[in-house]
């Protein structure tokens, strides 16, 4: 059935005003599975997923179920991440689908309609990209996103150590990190001022210092992106790392957290806890530009 949504830019600034910025990781991961006193099973990852839904639903911006440790399970996990997606749907929280895709052609095309068409069972409100294809070649995924109202984080700063030897290195005068930031700040040239556009960038919240030193920190914050910063938490970044390596872009970081959140399970209501903990913490960042 087609649905019929406003753009993703306009509906993750309204979550935002509503919940602030923060975005909670769904990442089943076998050591969480134990930790929660479940089996590593697709019954134990359909359970952690129900209380993870339940406990995220109607309580923040956006919710980023990890696909890769669905896939794991086969045919049955992805069934299960189906459900997710359709769990979230139901109760009005936004969706982003960490896929990490990236490939040409037909290909493309189809993934994107895999996670981003209106029919399509898998399909989210956003799914994260990898550029380094070409961001050109991403163009279907952009293409059926804006069709469909859906949105689309790529890749520009990862908090992974690898990641500088490729998005560090100079291209045409620039690095490629700053490249695609500016591709994107195209993509989002009609974005109102004050709001988000339909694409994002992911950056990690732990580079606060290779923005700076990059000389980064003007051109996110003028790419009307909404930033995704994961790390907070288990990989070591805090919400004030954020506020100050991000400094005037902060008002577009979508902090994200994980780990360090799922930990409080199986508890709905400790999960809950867990979470506002947090979301106090990242109201700092004065987090919707629409403010």
């Amino acid at each position: 059935m087609s649905e019929t949504l406003d753009p993703f830019g306009v509906r993750l600034g309204v979550a935002v005003a509503q919940h602030g910025p923060l975005c909670v990781g769904i990442d089943p991961h076998p050591s969480l599975l134990e930790a929660w006193d479940l089996p590593v099973s697709v019954k134990g990852l359909r359970r952690f997923a129900e209380v993870a839904v339940e406990a995220f639903g109607g309580e923040v911006a956006l919710v980023k179920p990890q696909s890769a440790f669905f896939e794991a399970f086969g045919a049955a996990g992805v069934e299960v991440l189906e459900d997710v997606l359709a769990g979230l749907r139901e109760m009005g929280t936004l969706s982003l689908l960490d896929v990490k895709r990236g490939d040409i052609g037909s290909t493309m095309l189809a993934y994107a309609h895999a996670y981003l068409d209106d029919s399509a069972p898998l399909r989210a409100d956003a799914i994260t990209v990898s550029p380094f294809l070409g961001l050109g070649s991403l163009a279907p995924a952009f293409d059926v996103a804006r069709r469909c109202g859906r949105g689309v984080f790529v890749l520009a700063m990862t908090s992974n150590p690898e990641g500088a030897s490729v998005q560090h290195a100079v291209w045409e005068g620039g690095t490629v990190s700053g490249a695609i930031i500016d591709a994107v700040s195209e993509l989002n040239a009609l974005a109102p001022a004050d709001g988000y556009g339909d694409v994002g960038l992911v950056v990690g919240a732990t580079v606060g210092k290779d923005i700076a030193d990059l000389g980064l920190t003007d051109a996110l914050a003028q790419s009307r992106a909404p930033l995704l910063a994961p790390g907070v938490g288990a990989q070591g970044a805090t919400i004030g790392d954020v506020g100050q390596g991000f400094g005037v872009a902060s008002s577009l970081v979508l902090p994200t957290t994980s780990r360090a959140v799922l930990s409080a399970g199986p508890d709905v209501a400790a999960l809950r806890t867990a979470v506002r903990a947090v979301q106090q913490e990242a109201a700092e960042l004065r987090p919707s530009p629409q403010a």
